[in-house]
């Protein structure tokens, strides 16, 4: 198996420290997260590599699959490493046919995060994001009190430890920390689509992690083929003997030293190669000429 450096960067997560390069368990179930996985042996290297190279970060969801994933994790990792910190995200759940529905109420919350417990072995989730805008753009009528007075009630209970939030504006973050503290935010964000940057800022403020999801953009907008076309991205991938997608996580990484990335893969090689990337510095002729990439916005998942 190939020899490679385990990943060194560190950050705060919460009162946590985790390396800043983290694994994404979305894509070890099945097509449209629904599922399971079409190699499960595979899937299952992909956790035990990840493991052995130093990830200390794996985010998952009650909804992969749905329990699918999280159960495969307790199968191949449990018991976990002392230092394994597990995030999971409530608000929605699947349908019969895969379908994401809404599922934000109190008594699904609670419901949701019970189930987390049971499917991944757990009796304490290091950290559960609430993720706002599942099964539609209209306005969630559960306010937001609520939500996040049902998890602070759990951890309290002792059932999870950080609260974080995912899919938010920076109006619902503020509204947030009079609530309760928050660990981290889960937004789309990338080198290519740089909209939230205003919520970057805003953690930057409140020193509060901030883990983008499509980190390499998404199906709409092209993904890791878009980046490699990309002549900025082509350049300094060329300069620094790497990828497109290798240099785009090293921008991120670059851009916000509370930044964590979680990409996710079901492949061995590729994860290797994601996790290689905080070895890349880039420099100021670097940057400079990162900053001419193109911007693509990309929906919400």
């Amino acid at each position: 198996m190939t020899t490679i450096a385990p990943i060194s960067q560190t950050s705060p997560l919460g009162d946590k420290t985790v390396r800043r390069i983290g694994f994404g368990a979305m894509q070890l179930a099945g097509p449209w997260v629904f599922g399971p996985p079409k190699d499960p042996d595979a899937a299952r290297a992909v956790l035990r590599r990840a493991v052995e190279l130093g990830v200390n970060h794996i985010d998952t969801s009650q909804a992969y699959g749905p329990d699918l994933v999280n159960e495969l994790i307790a199968e191949v990792l449990y018991p976990y490493p002392d230092d394994l910190v597990i995030a999971t995200k409530v608000g929605g759940t699947r349908d019969r046919q895969g379908g994401w529905i809404r599922a934000s109420r109190p008594e699904q919350l609670r419901a949701t995060v019970e189930q987390d417990l049971r499917s991944l072995r757990l009796e304490r989730i290091d950290l559960v994001n609430m993720r706002f805008g599942v099964g539609g753009s209209e306005p969630d009528p559960v306010p937001l009190a609520e939500q996040l007075g049902v998890l602070t009630d759990l951890r309290d209970e002792g059932k999870l430890d950080l609260i974080g939030v995912s899919t938010v504006a920076a109006d619902v973050i503020k509204a947030a920390l009079q609530i309760t503290p928050i660990a981290e935010v889960q937004n789309a964000y990338s080198i290519a689509n740089r909209t939230d940057e205003p919520v970057v800022d805003l953690c930057r403020e409140h020193n509060i992690a901030y883990v983008p999801y499509y980190p390499l953009g998404s199906a709409f907008t092209g993904g890791p083929q878009a980046l490699a076309a990309d002549p900025a991205i082509a350049s300094v991938a060329a300069k620094r003997e790497a990828t497109a997608s290798q240099i785009a996580l090293a921008w991120l990484l670059g851009h916000y030293d509370r930044m964590l990335l979680i990409p996710g893969t079901s492949s061995v090689a590729h994860l290797e190669e994601n996790l290689v990337v905080d070895g890349i510095q880039l420099d100021a002729d670097d940057l400079a000429t990162l900053d001419h990439v193109s911007h693509l916005g990309a929906p919400g998942f």
